[in-house]
């Protein structure tokens, strides 16, 4: 060999890619590190706006034990992170549940998991910058109407947007301050709540203040509909997978995130739980509903001077969240599109070959939850649809690939990635399935809100037409039919190219 002949280094990342069916030339750059991954998984999962938006909800349902929830839910969510974590370290491709199912599965079934996952990320993405907009004005120790809200929650999409546009190391970058945000917004207050200002006994969790046993059902009822804050709190961990082209050797380092993303996670949402429970000095106030905001009322109470700072610290969390969100959104529109899937494809598949990042799908994924804030306005109740379905649709989306996983088991799939569950991949996936499926029913189950039956019954009805809309559309359009992307081979171990 000349001295002067370059030496090509063996990208073991792109064969195996290749060996996938999509290009070693791949647009994406590998800029995100491990902890950069992990923190966009636990931004994308957010303790504080998991647990903001649902605990006075809650806890005026079902009382101080409703925090249990957030137990019961962590090791359901674990179950699933280890099936998806043998997936994605099999298919480490980027759009995470399309890309899966349509390998597990096939065409169609691909098809709707994708559908079913864009609305769901485009629903959460409005509710969590709809929610950020209280957290800003009270920064200022404002409040903001229904117009300044939407403009806040405008606001926040627009600033997600930027750094998303920068590329993946200013992605990484983002996340990790985000991280670092939500420890000190939930660990650092949780641990000083706990230690300054706790105004209840230990045994309080084990005790439901009477609050819930009128409820349909008894207490086991008010529990179930309050235990939605657990269901709400875990499912950050798939956007690990989501960017699974632009991280190293993604089949070890993936899974390996998605299980600290629910490490850190877990413990973060349980102690923030916990010691806000232990911060109220009267439940009877927050189930009247003569205490609105327990939180802001602990938090205000607890920090006084400070208030702002903590409230930054939070709002700070926030649009980290949101540019998680945005970037697993874009990433799945793109996956879909590159294949050929959706209407437009060659347009949302097109690169920004500057900052290797996908720039029509990264606008989509900023402009449909805009526009669903912004509808919000004239039409009160496609929010309230939206925002409902954001969380059924993704645990329907995560249980797809749950289900898919084990049919392709059962018909003699044998994951050959670095993360293997071996001996446990039957239980394990069994087990996840039936979390999942009691998640799903949970969440849709119709509870009387007051507003008649077709409040009611909104979320069911708006489950029931996302599905139908796609279903009809795949058919009609043949949508499942494009591309040459391989499919619905999971029948054995992946063959990695050298």
């Amino acid at each position: 060999m000349s001295e002067n002949t370059p030496v090509v280094e063996h990208d073991e990342d792109a064969a195996h890619l290749a060996s996938l069916g999509y290009s070693c030339d791949t647009t994406f750059k590998r800029e995100m590190s491990f902890w950069g991954n992990v923190s966009l998984g636990f931004t994308y999962l957010s303790p504080i706006a998991g647990v903001y938006s649902m605990f006075a909800i809650s806890l005026g349902q079902a009382g101080p034990p409703m925090a249990w929830a957030l137990v019961i839910a962590l090791v359901g969510q674990f179950l699933v992170a280890l099936v998806f974590g043998e997936v994605v370290s099999n298919y480490p491709v980027a759009g995470g549940v399309y890309p899966w199912s349509r390998r597990l599965w096939g065409r169609k079934w691909a098809w709707m998991n994708g559908w079913i996952y864009v609305v769901a990320l485009v629903g959460t993405l409005a509710a969590v910058a709809y929610g950020a907009a209280p957290f800003v004005a009270s920064i200022f120790g404002g409040s903001l109407d229904a117009g300044g809200t939407v403009l806040v929650a405008l606001g926040t999409l627009v600033i997600a947007t930027i750094l998303n546009f920068s590329g993946t190391r200013v992605l990484s970058l983002a996340a990790t301050v985000g991280l670092i945000a939500e420890m000190i917004g939930a660990v650092g207050i949780s641990l000083y709540l706990l230690l300054f200002h706790r105004q209840q006994d230990w045994s309080v969790v084990f005790d439901n203040q009477g609050i819930g046993n009128d409820a349909p059902g008894g207490y086991l009822g008010a529990f179930a509909a309050a235990a939605l804050i657990g269901m709400f709190a875990y499912y950050g961990f798939e956007a690990n997978g989501d960017v699974a082209e632009e991280i190293k050797d993604p089949s070890a380092r993936v899974p390996k995130a998605m299980r600290m993303t629910l490490y850190i996670g877990g413990f973060a949402a349980n102690v923030l739980v916990f010691s806000l429970v232990f911060a109220v000095p009267d439940f009877a106030a927050v189930a009247s509903g003569d205490v609105a905001d327990p939180i802001g009322e602990a938090l205000h109470n607890a920090f006084g001077p400070v208030f702002p700072l903590v409230m930054f610290v939070v709002v700070v969390a926030f649009i980290s969240c949101i540019t998680s969100l945005q970037a697993a959104a874009s990433r799945l529109v793109y996956s879909m599109a590159r294949d050929g899937f959706l209407p437009a494809s060659h347009f949302l598949a097109r690169f920004n070959e500057k900052r290797h990042v996908p720039n029509n799908a990264l606008l989509t994924a900023a402009f449909f939850p805009a526009a669903v804030v912004v509808l919000s306005l004239l039409l009160e109740d496609a929010l309230t649809a939206m925002v409902g379905f954001g969380t059924v649709g993704i645990y329907i989306g995560f249980q797809m690939v749950v289900l898919a996983a084990l049919r392709a088991r059962l018909m003699g799939w044998r994951p050959a990635g670095k993360f293997r569950l071996g001996a446990w991949a039957y239980p394990v996936n069994v087990l996840a399935l039936v979390w999942g499926v009691a998640a799903v029913l949970n969440i849709l189950w119709p509870r009387p809100t007051g507003g008649g039956w077709a409040e009611d019954y909104l979320l069911i009805m708006t489950t029931v037409g996302v599905i139908a809309v796609g279903w009809i559309y795949m058919l009609a359009s043949k949508a499942y039919a494009k591309g040459d992307a391989p499919a619905g081979d999971a029948s054995g171990p992946i063959k990695t190219a050298v």
